[in-house]
């Protein structure tokens, strides 16, 4: 029984006093009910920004490139430093939710779905920008090689840069499906929540008619292992592509072969710090904080350090190797001495103290545990791997082999208005969909409430893992009626049950239903009125012909000992909200009607 139990010096993952009720009202308010002061706040900052860069991009569009402050030196800056920013945080999401996946961690229940939606929504960031850069976005389909109006026009296969086409729209469709497969069971929640029409059939038919049976879970856990699977090495593949970008040119700083380890590891750790402060955000928009907690964020904060000191070594060794190559050339790469000392010396420290100095803090426990500094660790961070992008691309395209061609590059506000418009749509985004699907997979962390909740680890402090001991603070924590020893008949051999006064109704199986011992006396006292189901000379209606029940309301009827038409015809007011208080999403009266109406229709037939 205590197998799967916490040692009780960890910390909980899920505080307060939570129930498995508790969990489905909380995590599902912010999806059914209204959004609080915060979330308006945030969106319309997020959305000034957005309108801002759409403006921007209209009149990129309508004026042509030349408004962007490239020149004939440098022709990739803003915009492809945007794109490999924005690239590097849409991969590490599926990744984060995937590695802790496989390796079993409880802690991802927390943080998976924030980094899987965050994947979905950066990549749609990412792909703005190269089909604004080709300067005719409406001739895009030149690219594509299929017959048009100049006879074949064939891609050219040879070229990175279709590597990456190939290589993110894969992990696209991988990264989505797997995020789909995940909110299933969080779709058939609010399904059953709802009292909303139209939103139960729309969240009825996003959740594919998941029932909660036992081959729903069985099917779900094999596909999420098999897609967990397939999205961790193609993650590293795809980011490896994305290097290969500079690492197949002859362009001094760029033709190196520690780019695609390095590149993947900039990745992660860019998109932990994103998934950090999405996380902090999104804990005080949608009230999560007993879900995401600090346990949450030291975690996260640990493998920020972890990446960050690999990134720290890449950037060690660049420098080294532009210094020991004794070329001219390399001495003008984005980490070299001439970067430190010349005229985009700013960008250098900028990428230095964001990316190698302020991540060194977190080393400090109390500044790891610090909410507010991990925030702006997070945006430093974030900053920082911009910078790191930035100073890839134009330091190392601004002095080349011949200085003829030496030029600077400056941002125009077009180039900075449409990179905070991408900003602003990623959390409009985001946002909204805090709004429309749940932020936390309640149905996880449901299975981590007993090892890992406050409320069950304090009983067991004080209890201890004995059953028998806490058994009448947490009627949950009784075992299954088959496993109790002595219990011939499980529908009730009244020689075996217990004592007067302890005994329940032997068709009554309600321990997972995590109802009290009150409750269940009152149960007790319902099915004395509304009658008893006897499975020696009585069979089982089908309840599922009722308003409002489906396969999981109909296990659940049975659990509390209601199997018959006769049953269901005699329940009263009372009885409903008894059922209402025991079961989960148990419907209301306007879903399902005239149940007793129906009932004895149904048994007269």
């Amino acid at each position: 029984m205590s197998s799967h139990y916490e040692a009780p010096i960890r910390e909980p993952l899920v505080t307060g006093e939570k129930t498995y009720h508790d969990i489905s009202v909380e995590v599902g308010a912010p999806v059914l009910g209204r959004a609080n002061k915060s979330w308006y706040i945030v969106f319309t900052i997020a959305l000034i920004a957005f309108l801002w860069g759409l403006g921007c991009i209209i009149y990129t569009v309508s004026t042509g490139i030349g408004v962007w402050g490239l020149n004939k030196t440098i022709g990739w800056a803003w915009d492809i430093t945007n794109f490999v920013w924005w690239v590097g945080i849409g991969h590490a999401g599926t990744l984060i939710s995937a590695v802790l996946l496989l390796f079993r961690q409880k802690w991802r229940m927390a943080v998976n779905r924030s980094a899987e939606a965050m994947t979905i929504f950066a990549v749609v960031q990412a792909g703005l920008f190269p089909i604004i850069h080709m300067g005719r976005p409406w001739l895009a389909y030149w690219v594509l090689p299929i017959p048009n109006q100049f006879g074949s026009l064939w891609v050219n296969f040879n070229s990175p840069l279709l590597w990456d086409v190939f290589a993110i729209s894969t992990y696209l469709s991988v990264s989505l499906v797997f995020w789909w497969t995940g909110l299933l069971p969080d779709f058939a929640m609010l399904r059953d929540r709802t009292t909303n029409e139209f939103q139960k059939k729309i969240y009825g038919i996003l959740s594919f008619g998941w029932s909660g049976r036992v081959k729903d879970w069985q099917r779900f856990e094999e596909v999420s292992l098999v897609l967990a699977g397939l999205a961790t090495p193609l993650v590293l593949s795809v980011h490896t592509i994305v290097s290969f970008d500079f690492a197949t040119s002859v362009v001094p700083g760029w033709h190196s072969t520690i780019f695609p380890p390095y590149f993947v590891a900039g990745a992660i750790f860019s998109g932990f710090a994103m998934v950090q402060t999405l996380l902090i955000i999104m804990r005080k928009v949608v009230n999560l904080q007993d879900y995401i907690t600090l346990l949450h964020i030291e975690y996260m904060n640990k493998v920020i350090l972890l990446t960050g000191g690999i990134v720290s070594v890449a950037y060690i060794t660049e420098f080294f190797i532009g210094w020991y190559s004794g070329t001219s050339y390399e001495n003008y790469t984005y980490l070299s001495f001439g970067a430190a000392t010349g005229p985009y010396a700013w960008a250098f420290w900028a990428l230095i103290v964001c990316n190698f100095v302020v991540p060194l803090t977190l080393w400090v426990k109390k500044l790891r545990r610090n909410i507010l500094w991990t925030f702006i660790v997070a945006l430093v961070i974030n900053i920082g791997m911009w910078f790191e992008r930035f100073d890839i691309i134009v330091i190392d395209l601004s002095k080349g082999r011949t200085p003829s061609s030496w030029a600077m590059f400056s941002p125009t506000f077009v180039d900075i208005g449409v990179f905070i418009g991408t900003i602003g749509f990623f959390f409009v985004l985001f946002l909204l969909y805090a709004r429309t699907f749940p932020v936390i997979a309640q149905a996880e962390v449901k299975t981590i409430l007993k090892s890992s909740g406050e409320y069950y680890k304090n009983l067991r402090a004080k209890h201890g893992d004995d059953v028998a001991h806490h058994v009448d603070n947490d009627p949950t924590a009784k075992e299954p009626s088959a496993n109790i020893e002595d219990k011939k008949d499980f529908f009730g051999d009244t020689s075996t049950q217990k004592e007067p006064g302890s005994a329940h109704e032997a068709t009554v199986n309600a321990q997972a239903l995590g109802v009290t011992e009150a409750q269940r006396d009152r149960l007790d006292a319902m099915l004395a009125r509304i009658g008893r189901y006897n499975p020696k000379v009585e069979s089982a209606d089908e309840l599922q012909k009722l308003n409002g029940v489906g396969p999981l309301l109909e296990q659940h009827l049975h659990q509390v000992g209601i199997y018959t038409y006769h049953q269901v015809a005699n329940l009263t007011k009372d009885d409903y909200k008894l059922l209402d208080e025991v079961i989960e999403n148990f419907p209301i009266a306007h879903n399902r009607g005239d149940w007793n109406a129906q009932a004895t229709e149904l048994k007269n037939k």
